[in-house]
């Protein structure tokens, strides 16, 4: 308590102030957490709290120091720092009180983080391996992120820590009903877990879709639901190990895939769209969501998804230039409708594209710029097609493959 009392009044939390007449004071009292290591033993014991405006006064405060070094804040992220001078490169990001930062020398690292120390109490904990949860492992020939600890956690708080293991994480039926089944027992429990899993998919993209579709009935669970969310975690039994994988990549072209399943809500008839991002050989970024409208065909559902990833490529270009590393060539979006990348192309408008004529343009308007190009990919081929319903085991198994989600390499004796 000592420690956490004299950082807090290092940085100036509190100002000591005189009592109104006629008012009451409010007792508290200090609640401490436990701050575990990657491996799970105890860090130490924190009590971080303040008023709802304190994390946005912390930020301002920490955001005009780093100006006031050089750095700049980034449209594309505004938790992202960057810093350059010559041929000197720093990245920072920030997120409350923990901080990566990586550099382009131990010189410069050096010197940013003795200037940081300055001004704040912090220490500094070395090469990156474990931040927000996620443990990373550092290897010269790839890098892996994993959430294996909190997985553990999940399926223990669901009490299936020695559960059976499903070989995947959705069946190919079609999707659930709001209304099927009698309402679950614990709403409480099922939202807790269907959070988890969210959280989960940082480094679990195999997950997103069936995570996805039991986040839809949070506001009231039934039987099926549940017993939907618990394949989910039999799944994560099975696969505890698997984590995301990245490697060195001498490409840094951006390639896209977007797939939609039209219609397959069955109480609202929307659809659902996946898209997935790969940077040279790498995954950078996946989503699974049901659409916010009703689409009359198959073609504007598939043109909706096409804007969706269209609209996260432009993020991941201008985040890239902010980073001083642009792309040169044109992103592919890969997607199996021909009618939709037709629609891509061709300025002709029609009569019954009229109410999706924003998102004709937004493309259109990429394409024309030479910053996007749309071709088909067969359905076969389609890694997108993950992200928007239940595959077959062995189709399962290979787009897994293929977002390089897997276990650790196999390690030699003695290395």
């Amino acid at each position: 308590m000592k420690d956490e009392y004299s950082a807090l009044i290092k940085t100036g939390t509190w100002e000591l102030v005189p009592r109104p007449t006629g008012v009451n004071i409010v007792n508290c009292m200090w609640l401490f957490k436990h701050k575990y290591k990657s491996n799970g033993d105890l860090e130490r014991h924190k009590a971080l709290y303040g008023l709802k405006q304190a994390p946005r006064a912390w930020y301002q405060h920490f955001a005009n120091f780093l100006i006031n070094l050089g750095f700049v804040i980034t449209k594309s992220d505004t938790s992202l720092f960057t810093f350059r001078q010559g041929d000197d490169m720093a990245y920072l990001l920030l997120y409350v009180d923990d901080i990566l930062l990586t550099t382009s020398s131990d010189r410069l690292r050096t010197w940013i983080i003795s200037q940081l120390q300055t001004e704040f109490p912090m220490s500094d904990l070395g090469p990156l391996s474990y931040f927000l949860g996620i443990a990373v492992t550092r290897k010269p020939s790839y890098m892996l992120l994993s959430q294996e600890k909190y997985a553990r956690e999940i399926l223990e708080r669901a009490g299936m820590a020695s559960c059976k293991p499903s070989a995947t994480p959705v069946d190919t039926k079609s999707k659930l009903s709001a209304d099927a089944g009698p309402p679950f027992r614990d709403p409480t429990l099922y939202r807790s877990l269907a959070g988890a899993l969210q959280y989960l998919t940082f480094t679990r993209p195999d997950i997103s879709y069936a995570a996805q579709q039991v986040c839809l009935f949070m506001h009231d669970p039934r039987e099926p639901h549940y017993e939907a969310l618990k394949r989910i975690l039999r799944y994560v039994q099975g696969t505890i190990d698997h984590s995301l994988h990245l490697y060195p990549t001498v490409s840094h072209r951006l390639i896209t895939y977007t797939d939609v399943d039209w219609g397959g809500c069955p109480d609202t008839r929307r659809s659902t769209s996946g898209y997935c991002c790969f940077l040279g050989d790498n995954l950078v970024s996946w989503s699974s969501k049901r659409q916010h409208t009703l689409s009359k065909s198959s073609a504007e559902a598939e043109y909706r998804g096409v804007t969706n990833v269209v609209s996260e490529a432009c993020w991941l270009r201008n985040l890239l230039l902010e980073l001083h590393c642009p792309l040169r060539q044109a992103t592919i979006v890969y997607c199996d409708n021909v009618s939709a990348i037709y629609l891509s192309g061709n300025p002709v408008q029609h009569q019954r594209t009229k109410h999706v004529e924003m998102e004709i343009h937004f493309v259109r308007e990429k394409v024309a710029l030479g910053q996007v190009r749309v071709l088909h990919v067969p359905t076969r081929y389609q890694f997108a097609n993950i992200f928007t319903k239940g595959l077959p085991r062995e189709l399962f198994l290979e787009f897994r493959s293929s977002l390089s989600v897997r276990p650790p390499p196999a390690t030699t004796a003695g290395v």
